[in-house]
């Protein structure tokens, strides 16, 4: 990415997956840097992360670590965001939160850039990212939106285990091996929630994703319903969500259905589809081309198929949507906003 100012960046949680991954893109994109902060826990400071040729010595994360940094890319969990956001914007920098931190908070844009990046723009210091199963769907539905408006949307997740970190990876490929090998899988992590009480990933589909709330949905499920209203700007859409974890690594998949407010031409649909930025068409239905995790994993694009009409609602469509969780879903996400940022201050 070229551009003749440079820029300091901390990562903040640099030694795990979402952070790993915010490092290699800023690599990939050529971001701007002029010096790379890597921080983290004070377990982890003191490793070594290569960037560009270089060793990056991991740095621990306090009040103090901000001097100077022009962008904080946070990944740490909510309770580091919440410490230490605020150290970071009375240094300087701009905040750009991966965690459920800041959300919904309503001096904090909430920020996917094909969607509405015009709130980014009106930062008191900190964005927040969405969740990554609100991100892949607003940025498929919201070529939609503008052109047909939205009535209500009804969305199953099929969420990858690495959605809950690196030790959730390790348990399904135990498992998977020790039922391979007739053993009993041992559960320690999934779900992740209140109780002790644990299931089988492994040749599984576990219907909870986070905790349940009083209204017996879970909280990665009302996370899609308020994020999806508040980065729309409309509280009108009515939104529902049943988030499932499935065995599966890298790459969240969802069936939307989607009940707009004007009639559509479904080829019309199609065409808003592959035209819009961020877009991957893939709906071939003959051929049995659709999206699979499999094909999105290490991609940054968000992927549709399965693009059909409702049998019953003049209005309703369906379709299926992917995308790389720890990408698009979070550090893609993430760095595709500083690189927006930077373009608008050309």
């Amino acid at each position: 990415m070229a551009n003749q100012l440079t820029y300091t960046v901390a990562v903040v949680g640099a030694t795990g997956a979402v952070g790993q991954q915010m490092i290699k893109i800023l690599e990939e994109r050529d971001f701007p840097i002029k010096q790379l902060k890597l921080l983290a826990s004070g377990r982890s400071a003191g490793k070594t992360v290569r960037f560009k040729g270089q060793d990056v010595v991991v740095e621990e994360a306090t009040p103090d670590s901000f001097a100077g940094v022009d962008f904080a890319l946070f990944s740490a969990g909510g309770a580091v965001s919440k410490e230490l956001a605020h150290h970071a914007v009375r240094h300087g920098a701009v905040v750009i939160d991966n965690t459920s931190a800041f959300r919904m908070d309503p001096d904090v844009p909430l920020v996917v850039p094909e969607v509405n990046m015009e709130a980014a723009f009106k930062h008191k210091g900190i964005i927040a990212n969405p969740n990554c199963s609100t991100i892949q769907m607003v940025a498929a539905l919201k070529p939609l939106y503008d052109r047909y408006g939205i009535d209500r949307i009804i969305v199953s997740t099929y969420q990858a285990v690495s959605g809950a970190g690196a030790s959730a990876i390790q348990e399904l490929l135990t498992q998977t091996r020790d039922v391979l090998d007739g053993k009993q899988p041992e559960c320690k992590v999934l779900p992740v929630g209140k109780l002790p009480v644990h299931h089988p990933i492994a040749f599984n589909a576990i219907p909870q994703i986070d905790v349940f709330t009083d209204n017996g949905f879970t909280y990665e499920e009302m996370k899609m319903v308020n994020e999806t209203k508040k980065i729309l700007g409309d509280d009108s859409v009515l939104v529902s969500a049943t988030c499932v974890r499935i065995p599966v690594v890298y790459g969240h998949s969802e069936a939307v259905y989607v009940e707009l407010k004007q009639d559509y031409d479904l080829d019309e649909v199609k065409s808003l589809l592959e035209q819009a930025p961020g877009i991957v068409l893939v709906d071939q239905p003959e051929e049995q081309r659709y999206p699979l995790a499999t094909d999105a994993a290490g991609k940054l694009d968000v992927f549709v198929g399965r693009v059909r009409r409702d049998l019953h609602h003049p209005r309703g469509l369906h379709m299926w949507i992917v995308s790389d969780n720890l990408l698009k879903g979070a550090a893609w996400n993430t760095v595709q906003i500083a690189e927006e940022l930077i373009k608008a201050r050309a």
